[in-house]
């Protein structure tokens, strides 16, 4: 970890409680966290060798707070575009990709995990959890944190499950589920392994069942009541679709909403990837019990499930973020990319004035980790981490922009730079961290080996 002198940004916008917006202003960054900002910093730092620390120029470069992807199957980079499932839905799509997936190993965990998180680390992500539910063939949550503490971004790796295989009306093979027993000593496992609840941390573990479809009720009320008992924090799929309303209406008698409050999964310490199909009731549940929702517009255009009701979450009181959920039903995992999605998406189904490019990066920042229960991050101020991306809008992308800051009106789409509790990641926009190259190669290898 390194002290850093962030100087004479174009602007920078902070997400801090006020929302504020500087001009011509610095960043001084110590000991992982910000320990100054505001314009003339320079003018206050010693003239002596006491501070050892490296300056960043920030002229002609829009500084924001490092992004979140609070929903990604970082696995999946290893199945983008498989044939037979690019213009399938939702249950379509998986049953094409579970046979592939029973063929991973630790390898492909982990080179799988080590290329998404490089992607997303490039678009100007500092924080993201990972929703990792297969495990086969000697596979183990412990391959993907390897990989995430290589790479240098903020994880929140969750240990997901399937328990309920076609055999017993599920929708994954039976090779790809697990014992719950089994599941549940894994979870207890991971969680007093690898867990760091400190607001420094790099590292945190979350409890999270795959969906309604694919564990029991009995593993869902389970690991809620776990997850309870050790401080840890819950996620799952819900209301992806219509396919999954249907499902459960058909097999709980119930809509996803209800089944979550019955088996305890709403609260502050919740989060479920899409909520597409969520109607007013459920959305007021949500707002009520503070129960998060990661929004993925990419994926959920691809799978042509649908348009989130995100406005109507925000103003009930919904804590949202983004996700760019997998790579297999995005095919991309640029984190700045989701967020001008998110903005356009709702503006098709709202009207051009539902969403500003601010309040989409809002959702894409200090939302993110509030969902993710980090306040300590996703904002610029003074005692917050220092997870800091510097975005040069000197180049093609913005030329001719009136509102730089509006990067997700006018771009860029790739970082320039990128720190992470001030340790930087990427530098003059390449990945310092891991050799970008050598990852490629090695997922190229892997790739080749499943398909043969």
């Amino acid at each position: 970890m390194s002290d850093y002198f962030i100087e004479s940004a174009r602007t920078i916008v902070t997400m801090d409680d006020e929302r504020h917006e500087l001009d011509g202003a610095d960043i001084l960054v110590r000991d992982g966290a910000i320990a100054a900002i505001g314009p003339g910093l320079a003018r206050h730092m010693p003239q002596d060798n006491a501070w050892r620390g490296e300056v960043i120029d920030a002229a002609g470069c829009v500084v924001t707070p490092g992004l979140v992807n609070t929903h990604h199957h970082l696995y999946q980079t290893l199945t983008r575009a498989v044939p037979g499932g690019q213009d399938a839905l939702l249950f379509g799509w998986l049953q094409t990709l579970y046979p592939i997936w029973a063929k991973y190993g630790p390898e492909e965990h982990y080179i799988s995990t080590m290329t998404g998180l490089a992607e997303l680390a490039l678009s100007g992500c500092s924080m993201t959890s990972d929703h990792c539910y297969v495990f086969p063939n000697g596979a183990r949550l412990d391959d993907t944190i390897a990989a995430a503490g290589e790479i240098g971004l903020r994880f929140h790796a969750t240990r997901g499950a399937m328990s309920i295989g076609e055999s017993l009306g599920g929708l994954p093979p039976d090779s790809l589920v697990e014992d719950e027993g089994a599941i549940l000593e894994d979870c207890i496992r991971v969680v007093d392994r690898f867990h760091d609840a400190s607001d420094a941390s790099l590292l945190r573990v979350a409890l999270a069942p795959c969906s309604p479809f694919s564990v029991s009720r009995e593993l869902m009320r389970d690991a809620a009541l776990l997850a309870r008992d050790k401080g840890v924090m819950l996620h799952t799929h819900l209301a992806e679709n219509a396919e999954d309303i249907a499902y459960s209406l058909e097999k709980f008698g119930c809509r996803p909403g209800q089944y979550a409050e019955d088996l305890g999964w709403t609260g502050p310490d919740v989060w479920h990837a899409h909520c597409v199909q969520l109607d007013a009731q459920e959305i007021g549940l949500f707002a009520r019990t503070l129960t998060g929702v990661a929004h993925c517009p990419c994926s959920n255009c691809r799978l042509g499930s649908g348009i989130a009701p995100i406005v109507a979450m925000r103003r009930a009181g919904v804590p949202v973020g983004l996700g760019v959920d997998g790579s297999a039903s995005n095919d991309s995992g640029n984190i700045a990319e989701e967020a001008r999605q998110a903005m356009l998406l709702q503006r098709v189904a709202n009207g051009a004035d539902a969403m500003s490019a601010r309040t989409a990066l809002e959702i894409a920042t200090r939302g993110g980790a509030d969902v993710l229960g980090r306040p300590e991050c996703g904002r610029l101020a003074v005692g917050k981490r220092a997870d800091i991306a510097i975005w040069d809008v000197s180049g093609i992308e913005s030329a001719g922009s009136w509102d730089p800051a509006a990067l997700l009106l006018a771009g860029p789409r790739k970082v320039r730079d990128l720190l992470v509790e001030g340790r930087r990641v990427v530098a003059d926009g390449q990945l310092v961290t891991a050799d970008v190259s050598r990852i490629a190669a090695r997922q190229r290898a892997a790739v080749a080996r499943l398909q043969a």
